[in-house]
């Protein structure tokens, strides 16, 4: 007999939902592998914001999941149904319409049933204020379909699935990194090698879960599948996300699917450390730029700042502050926006000045060049009326690179500016499954006993990322992992 019924690798959202799953649906032994050390456990979960995005049709739904919500001013005012086609459109949008099909359509309409799951398991829910939403005229206008968090963000959701975990029987050991898949000689998966204090050991299990993340801590795969500059940036998360998972999976012939030159990178503080900071995790994030302009060490802007709000941009726009010289811009904003900006930005302290001329001196940029794209830009700015609650079409039109919305003229005094770096947050490139969650082979059949989830599922996204998608995934694919996984019998 197996040691284990079902071992799942990983224990950040996705490894423990699975988890959990596992058990719930009958799995009487699960093993949790951790290869940190407790005091660093929960993979990037600990690290985000905790943001589920989630297709509803109703606001009692949502009301459903942050029942308290209903005594917030302007709440339920301001929140917009977003159903499941609208999710499925800005998925399409994101990706360029690279998103494999299936794996949306099972992401988007599991969404809001995973959500109550999570909360029937113990999961609470907050509304993800500081994550977004804005104060319009009383009402809090949100970013359709991103509403709710995890209480406490990913510190709290980490906690939680612990606590829930443990509480069902889960046994989770630390500083156990799994090197490698046991098979068959049918090939079918059916337990781990393991590295621990011990050694070097197998554990048997009839199916394993793999839901360790992807390889985005990893300096040489990201030089390998991202190409340079992705070798020097700053990761956001966990150091321990190196691409085990996969490599385990891809020497037995999984499937690899996805795009594997691809990742989500946020725009963070410049100073942040090289990797994810325990008591910060998130608020390095800065978001805001949709209020300001951004430009580089030459002094010019290089992106549309205004293209969209910026849970549906600031995957993307990391990447694109990375690869400008130094890897390093500058978000410029006036006092008109100041209690606008995410509480965030308080982590740090950014250059202010009373005149635009004297902020830039102060900046590591062409002086020239860059008084005169901000002179540029205030020529053409101002153009209609400022909403920072939607899209407003206050453009500044006519520039080399122009901004869709939210164009105000950077006009009064004091002027401020923080300097900011992409940090990677997860590479895109995974692994191929199938509704069940099960790893492909690349001969395209199921190889037997070996599931994932997480961002190790791949194809899901392509060059972008609508905020609150991922752990939202993470749940949704870990849940269904979990209960195939715990009905897997050799």
């Amino acid at each position: 007999m197996a040691d284990y019924d079902v071992i799942v690798v990983g224990a950040g959202n996705a490894a423990l939902a699975a988890g959990v799953s596992a058990r719930n649906s009958g799995a009487e032994r699960v093993l949790v592998l951790e290869k940190a050390p407790e005091e660093m456990r929960g993979g990037n979960t600990h690290y985000s914001g905790g943001l589920l995005r989630i297709a509803f049709d109703r606001t009692d739904e949502i009301l459903r999941l942050v029942p308290r919500a209903r005594e917030l001013e302007g709440f339920v005012e301001g929140v917009e149904p977003y159903p499941a086609q609208s999710f499925w459109s800005d998925l399409r949008r994101m990706t360029g319409d690279r998103s494999d099909p299936e794996l949306a359509q099972i992401l988007i309409s599991n969404s809001y049933d995973t959500a109550c799951w999570m909360a029937d398991q113990g999961i609470r829910f907050e509304p993800a204020i500081s994550l977004g939403a804005v104060k319009v005229g009383g009402i809090i206008k949100w970013a359709k379909g991103a509403i709710v968090r995890a209480a406490n963000e990913g510190v709290g959701l980490s906690r939680m699935w612990f606590s829930i975990a443990q509480g069902k029987g889960i046994e989770i050991r630390y500083r156990a990194a799994a090197s490698r898949l046991r098979q068959n000689n049918r090939g079918r998966v059916c337990g781990v090698v393991v590295r621990d204090a011990s050694g070097i050991h197998e554990i048997g299990a009839q199916a394993v879960v793999l839901g360790c993340g992807g390889f985005e801590a990893n300096a040489a795969w990201r030089a390998q599948y991202l190409g340079p500059p992705w070798d020097h940036a700053k990761v956001r998360g966990t150091p321990h996300n190196q691409g085990d998972g996969l490599r385990m999976a891809l020497e037995i012939g999984a499937l690899p699917w996805g795009q594997w030159s691809g990742c989500h990178a946020t725009p963070i503080n410049a100073d942040a450390p090289a990797f994810g900071d325990r008591q910060l995790t998130d608020k390095t994030n800065r978001l805001s730029y949709p209020y300001g302009v951004m430009i580089n060490r030459l002094g010019l802007r290089f992106v549309d700042e205004g293209e969209d709000q910026a849970l549906f941009t600031y995957a993307k726009f990391g990447g694109a502050i990375l690869n400008q010289p130094g890897g390093v811009a500058y978000q410029i904003f006036d006092a008109k926006v100041k209690d606008l900006l995410e509480a965030r930005y308080g982590t740090s302290q950014p250059i202010i000045a009373e005149r635009l001329d004297d902020l830039v001196r102060k900046l590591q940029v062409d002086h020239q060049a860059a008084l005169r794209t901000l002179n540029e830009f205030n020529g053409i700015a101002g153009n209609g009326v400022f909403n920072p609650g939607e899209r407003d079409g206050m453009d500044a039109r006519g520039l080399a690179v122009p901004k869709s919305n939210w164009a105000q003229k950077l006009d009064t005094a004091p002027f401020s500016a923080y300097p900011v770096t992409g940090g990677i947050t997860f590479s895109f490139g995974g692994l191929k499954i199938n509704q069940r969650a099960q790893v492909m082979g690349t001969d395209w059949n199921p190889i037997p006993g070996l599931y994932t989830c997480g961002e190790m599922v791949g194809g899901l996204f392509h060059h972008n990322y609508p905020g609150g998608s991922g752990l939202m995934s993470g749940a949704v694919f870990g849940r269904i992992a979990g209960a195939n996984a715990a009905r897997d019998r050799d």
